[in-house]
């Protein structure tokens, strides 16, 4: 037996390469591995690294439900091979091993990136074999004992944040105990198995309709934290449970059990995982999310709209809500350039006469919308110093679209020998060339013809399970469809460098990092209550980094002044998407979104390095207060609501800099009429905000 054990950007890792030539993953932690705590009645046998299920494979030992522990050929997979070496992301490890049965090479891969407590893993299958191997599942990520530091039993000290996700809804972290979830410690000392999970996942193409493919484990005993993402448009799942006296937590894409998806491995093949990111720390919850932030920030593509932070002003939430016409926009035009936006975007229905829904597909301006045409409006959009938009929905084609049964059956996904429908409209295939080439060619017409520089590409269907099309399966089918759409993005961004593509899926619904990782800005809901908004608001950077993060500010025609600053406050720290009747505003009104405007442009060249926080932590929707800092190079923004709470007065604990000297000052609006003094041995800054819907945003200086 030997150990391997690897230090790198505070994570600590030891394999143990047993004598039978297994090699298992005993320890991924910013804590020092101690030997006391790796208690388990079967040694280290259940610390597998990578876990595969084949079909026909007979899982040894006790299955114990839909866990994925135990499978085979997992658990006989041979140590062939171990690389370390640098690359110019940071180190690289390279872990293969083997199984001379099915003849299964994996490849399980960890890259660091310097500086940066996170990992991103994934697993290469190679069939070596002669007969092809159906694959039921494969984790990207596979780690026992999450629990094992400490002495306190794992229901008692381990607490884990599930961020569930809906329309409108989004970003509703909650945190619960492993007990509160099913699954405890029956008889303290007493080693233990169960058929219960904690499994998340997903299903379809909108990847965070229910949840963000991510999660956050803190170890209240030793304050240490565990926290990932799964990095895929589609289907995927996790899955934390009890194994041999520990507790284990699994990531991969989609399996066949939870997601429909089977692949059948020829020989001579190979399969590679999606994507998954891990990261350790010491400390919370903020802690942990201001490692992911700069983990984002490093794996995504390199543009200038993350070094800019353009304000884009977009038509649609409440304002035209979908029925733009040349008149309409002219004013709002006007409006939104004295306000200081540098985008303007027209939303959906410019290629409708009438109901846009189910027409789309062939995205050709409408007529009797634009009786100029569209290209007068866009340039005039250019003619007021503005970059010209559009909305766009690709992925699907409408019922109603003259196109639609002009192409063969082989564009959309088809499930029991029929074309897919939701919602009036067909998912189309993008694995399909003909396809691929149709969309980038209304991208080719909009960007050469019309001077477009900014488009919302929109997706507001879910065309379930996948397609049995060309696949082994409908999630194959999907997996591949995802991957293949990922390509085409990243071509139409080599063609058009400068283009501005935002990602929405009726807002916030696939707000992952496959897509993330591509797209600068992604838009955080079509939430039309600004007061609910602020939970959503400062709850973005948790799944988003501050700069992609676009929310929504729309002054109402009907509304006062505390109203206005309500909503500006909602959108400054993070992207700004202006929109609401400004023409309709009073004056008073309108000065206060140009103060907003201009003041985000005096900042935003600090927001897009800065970490968040939460002094409140992370906010719920019935939160009479709201909070969200942000740590730059250059001082501190701390945004703060008040939603119909009792009081006028909020403590704010601002633990980082407790005992220190600041200078605090109401940043937005300039005449802020409340009121607010820092204490400094407590580290708590209190508040007034006289209001009880008001907001909001203060800059923190240190006094050096």
């Amino acid at each position: 037996m030997k150990r391997i054990k690897i230090e790198e950007n505070g994570i600590r890792l030891v394999w143990e390469i047993t004598d039978a030539n297994e090699i298992k993953l005993l320890h991924f932690s910013t804590l020092d591995f101690e030997e006391k705590y790796m208690v388990s009645d079967t040694g280290t046998q259940s610390f597998y690294p990578v876990e595969i299920l084949v079909s026909g494979q007979d899982r040894v030992g006790e299955r114990h439900g839909h866990k994925y522990t135990q499978t085979s050929p997992g658990y006989r997979m041979k140590y062939k091979n171990f690389e370390d070496y640098r690359n110019e992301k940071g180190r690289k490890l390279e872990i293969t091993t083997e199984d001379t049965i099915t003849g299964l090479e994996a490849i399980s891969h960890m890259q660091f990136y310097d500086g940066i407590s996170v990992v991103r893993s994934w697993t290469k299958i190679i069939n070596k074999g002669e007969e092809a191997q159906g694959l039921e599942y494969v984790s990207s990520f596979s780690l026992n004992g999450i629990d094992k530091e400490g002495i306190e039993a794992f229901d008692e000290k381990i607490e884990i944040a599930i961020p569930h996700n809906a329309w409108q809804k989004e970003l509703c972290w909650q945190t619960y105990t492993l007990k509160e979830l099913g699954l405890s410690v029956s008889q303290p000392g007493i080693m233990h198995r169960s058929s219960k999970t904690i499994g998340i996942s997903n299903t379809g193409n909108w990847s965070t309709k229910e949840y963000l493919p991510m999660g956050y484990l803190h170890n209240r005993e030793t304050n240490s934290s565990l926290f990932w993402q799964i990095e895929h448009n589609g289907s995927w799942y996790w899955e934390i449970s009890d194994q041999d006296g520990h507790v284990y937590l699994k990531l991969s894409g989609p399996n066949e059990h939870h997601n429909h998806w089977w692949k059948n491995l020829q020989s001579g093949e190979t399969f590679v995982t999606v994507p998954v990111s891990v990261g350790s720390c010491v400390g919370g919850f903020d802690e942990a999310m201001g490692e992911l932030t700069k983990y984002r920030r490093q794996i995504r593509r390199k543009n200038g709209d993350n070094e800019h932070l353009g304000v884009i002003f977009n038509d649609y939430m409440n304002c035209l809500f979908g029925d733009p016409t040349t008149a309409k926009e002219l004013p709002l035009i006007d409006k939104a350039a004295e306000a200081g936006c540098e985008y303007y975007c027209i939303d959906c229905g410019w290629y409708s006469k009438g109901f846009w829904w189910d027409g789309v597909g062939e995205w050709i301006p409408s007529k009797e919308r634009f009786p100029g045409g569209l290209k007068e409006v866009m340039d005039y959009i250019r003619s007021k110093g503005m970059i010209p938009g559009v909305w766009l929905e690709l992925e699907v084609m409408g019922i109603k679209c003259p196109k639609a049964n002009k192409v063969s059956e082989d564009w959309y996904f088809m499930r029991h020998g029929k074309r897919v429908f939701d919602r009036s409209r067909y998912q189309l295939d993008f694995r399909n060339s003909e396809v691929r080439a149709h969309a980038s060619s209304v991208i080719d017409r909009l960007v050469t013809e019309y001077g477009v520089g900014y488009i919302k590409m929109d997706y507001n269907i879910e065309p379930g399970i996948g397609t049995e099309t060309n696949a082994d399966s409908a999630g194959d089918g999907l997996l591949e469809h995802n991957r293949a759409y990922l390509a085409w993005l990243d071509g139409i961004f080599q063609k058009y460098p400068g283009l501005v593509i935002e990602n929405c899926s009726s807002g916030g619904l696939r707000m992952d990092y496959a897509m993330l990782s591509r797209y600068s800005i992604q838009s955080t809901s079509d939430q039309e209550d600004y007061v609910r908004y602020a939970t959503i608001a400062a709850n973005a950077p948790s799944a988003v980094t501050p700069e992609q993060a676009a929310v929504w500010s729309y002054p109402l025609t009907e509304g006062d002044c505390e109203e206005v600053i309500y909503n500006m406050v909602n959108a400054m720290m993070l992207r700004i998407h202006q929109s609401g009747h400004l023409a309709e505003l009073s004056t008073e009104r309108f000065q206060y979104v140009k103060e907003a405007l201009e003041y985000y442009k005096r900042i935003r060249g600090n927001l897009k390095t800065a970490l968040p926080y939460w002094p409140l932590g992370i906010s719920d929707y019935e939160d009479p207060w709201v909070s969200l800092g942000l740590k730059a190079q250059r001082g501190e923004y701390l945004a703060v609501w008040r939603r119909e709470s009792q009081s006028q007065i909020k403590d704010l604990p601002l633990k980082h800099l407790k005992g220190k000297e600041i200078t605090v000052s109401c940043a937005y609006p300039r005449e802020g009429k409340c009121a607010y003094e820092w204490h400094k041995e407590a580290g708590v800054l209190t508040v007034k905000l006289p209001e009880r819907i008001s907001a909001r945003i203060f800059e923190i200086r240190e006094n050096r």
